[in-house]
């Protein structure tokens, strides 16, 4: 029999059904309620978007999409049997949720640890986990620790969800054991329906899950059709690059595609390609590529750096820099930053809403630059 352990209790699913349990911690409450639901057969259910690329909405999707989700993961990491698992997300937004019904399908022992930037610091060292979901930050911020790097090594299958991995990241976790997936896949699809291994070499290629079909629209964004979307076709915004009937290559979002001097930037592009660069210039630093308006190119392409204040030296060298490992009307123009990157309520940064606040922001001066040395 499966259970949920969330603070060094365990409940087992008969409990949780039967309500035999107080919780006054928010978090964990409502979780288990959700999970009381699902064990009481509940057939319908409310989600909420992340609003990472616009308003937040309300989604209603059927008991048998979220299990047809759950079965199509386990399919594609051979899983037949009961397993221990880590939750470490927000269970109100679809990927925590999909983590509580995996559990309960799979008949399995959920570790459920509330959000925090290194959730490893609150699973008992003696635990081996089978399989486990995190965000890119948790990722970064584990791996920096002792004792949560160890407990990494010994996650079995991991997926990486809510943003891309940079490339400095993605190079430092193919040192784990496990497996090691970036998941594709949004509250309209009930979570992932694809998943590329982060351990291959090249560009990340997507896999789509069993039952799943994908096909390119005449603006070559992606659809999908597959039992998690109702098998409905779903149209995205996402500009993708098919490589095989059930592969393909992310380039970005259709919505933050900059025109800068009449040539079409994919801002997550140029992210991947300048991340070490940036990296090394701002150590552990989040930064996104976004414009502003040009007079003379109607959009120039702009870093910007999650920082609270300029430094005083090296912007020059780092635009420099950045200018020869990118094609013409590509290189940013600019560095700017914010003290705080807006996020959505699942831990992702909300682009749209960054951008918009870096109006009335100073830019770097590129103009008169103070010399500073580059660094790779």
């Amino acid at each position: 029999m499966g259970f949920i352990s969330r603070e060094g209790r365990k409940l087992n699913f008969a409990e949780i059904r039967g309500g035999q349990w107080e919780e006054t911690d928010p978090y964990y409450r409502e979780s288990l309620l959700f999970c009381k639901d699902w064990l009481e057969g509940a057939a319908n259910f409310s989600l909420q978007t992340s609003g990472s690329t616009g308003v937040p909405e309300t989604i209603h999707v059927t008991r048998e999409q979220m299990v047809a989700s759950a079965r199509a993961t386990a399919d594609f990491f051979s899983i037949n049997g009961s397993i221990n698992m880590l939750c470490c997300l927000n269970t109100q937004m679809i990927a925590g949720k999909m983590m509580l019904v995996r559990a309960m399908e799979w008949n399995s022992c959920l570790y459920l640890v509330k959000p925090s930037s290194n959730p490893f610091l609150d699973v008992d060292e003696t635990n081996a986990t089978d399989f486990a979901a995190l965000v890119p930050y948790q990722l970064e911020v584990s791996l920096a620790d002792p004792k949560s790097r160890d407990l990494l090594h010994r996650v079995k299958h991991l997926i990486i969800g809510g943003a891309p991995l940079s490339p400095v990241l993605r190079k430092k976790v193919k040192s784990l054991p496990g497996n090691l997936f970036q998941t594709y896949g949004m509250t309209e699809t009930v979570s992932h329906i694809a998943l590329a291994d982060l351990k291959a070499p090249g560009a990340l290629v997507y896999r789509t899950l069993p039952d799943v079909e994908i096909r390119l629209s005449p603006d070559n964004c992606l659809e999908i059709k597959a039992p998690m979307s109702n098998n409905a076709w779903l149209s995205t915004r996402d500009i993708v690059k098919l490589v095989s009937p059930n592969g393909f290559v992310w380039k970005g979002r259709a919505d933050f595609t900059i025109n800068s001097g009449g040539v079409k930037v994919q801002p997550e592009a140029v992210e991947e390609i300048i991340g070490g660069t940036v990296g090394g210039y701002f150590p552990n630093k989040r930064f996104i590529v976004g414009s502003r308006p040009d007079l003379s190119l109607g959009e120039k392409v702009v870093l910007v750096v999650e920082q609270a204040n300029a430094p005083g030296s090296g912007i020059q060298g780092l635009l420099s820099n950045l200018k020869t490992m990118l094609p013409p009307y590509h290189e940013p123009k600019e560095v700017l930053f914010l003290e705080a990157f807006a996020e959505t309520g699942s831990g992702k940064i909300n682009r749209r809403e960054t951008l918009r606040q870096l109006s009335g922001v100073q830019s770097s001066d590129t103009k008169n630059p103070e010399p500073g040395k580059d660094r790779e």
